[in-house]
């Protein structure tokens, strides 16, 4: 009787891991994308708010089961006292869905995203965090242990003025605690930014947050950025707050 439920447990293992609920409910993780696109006709409305009084606004649109556009623009000290700093440009998002995900494969999605984080230097013509630019990541999602996706890809930044144009890795996981509340966290490794012009001082970005599906259309998402600190003189991790809407057209 023991082997006998030995071998049934071997056999459901495959299909407990590798099946695919469990899906992160929007495309992105914190700044780095994950292989998800809207629905069709759906439309994700969302507003980060960041350090230094910035406020980042964002739309992206479903336009077929494979294909999404998006615009997002900002700037620093929209909120607050001084002058306001937005960005020299509203920047582009294009996501195209290669591969669905299949019950031993992932999702494969490549896309293009001009919008990076933080602070715009003028002088480098680039973000304190750099753009994903060209990139395509793979996404597997399970229902093991309550809802768990891993996720990973390569980018080439366009922000190169720096010096700097080697590709880079991201990674990172979600994993739902229940119906309303998933964990997020990230890792951008930045190699594409440890030039003698970097802004990184070479230890990447690791960053960690909790989404709250507030209502059945909106999302509340609180977040820890930097924590190892990467950059010059950082005085330390960030904090942000995320606002998502989701409808349909």
């Amino acid at each position: 009787m023991k082997i006998k439920i030995f071998m049934l447990l071997v056999l459901l293992l495959p299909a407990i891991v590798f099946s695919q609920p469990g899906s992160l409910n929007l495309g992105i993780l914190i700044d780095t994308p994950a292989a998800k696109l809207p629905d069709r006709g759906e439309i994700q409305s969302g507003l980060s708010m960041y350090s230094n009084g910035g406020l980042l606004g964002s739309i992206l649109i479903g336009l077929s089961p494979r294909f999404a556009l998006g615009v997002s623009y900002g700037g620093e000290n929209i909120i607050g006292t001084g002058d306001i700093n937005l960005n020299p440009q509203p920047s582009v998002e294009v996501r195209y869905l290669l591969f669905e995900e299949k019950f031993l494969f992932p999702a494969i999605q490549i896309g293009f995203n001009s919008q990076g984080y933080g602070a715009y230097n003028k002088d480098l013509k680039r973000y304190s965090v750099k753009s994903m630019g060209l990139y395509a990541v793979a996404s597997k999602n399970t229902s093991f242990l309550g809802g768990l996706g891993i996720h990973g890809g390569i980018n080439i930044s366009l922000e190169n003025s720096d010096g700097d144009k080697d590709p880079n890795i991201f990674f990172g996981c979600h994993k739902q605690i229940n119906s309303e509340l998933v964990i997020i966290a990230e890792y951008n490794t930045a190699i594409n930014d440890n030039s003698d012009n970097a802004i990184g001082s070479g230890k990447g970005y690791l960053n960690c947050g909790i989404r709250w599906i507030f209502a059945k259309q909106v999302f509340v998402e609180f977040d820890m950025k930097n924590l190892f600190e990467n950059g010059q003189n950082v005085a330390g991790s960030s904090r942000e707050v995320k606002l998502y809407y989701t409808t349909h057209f």
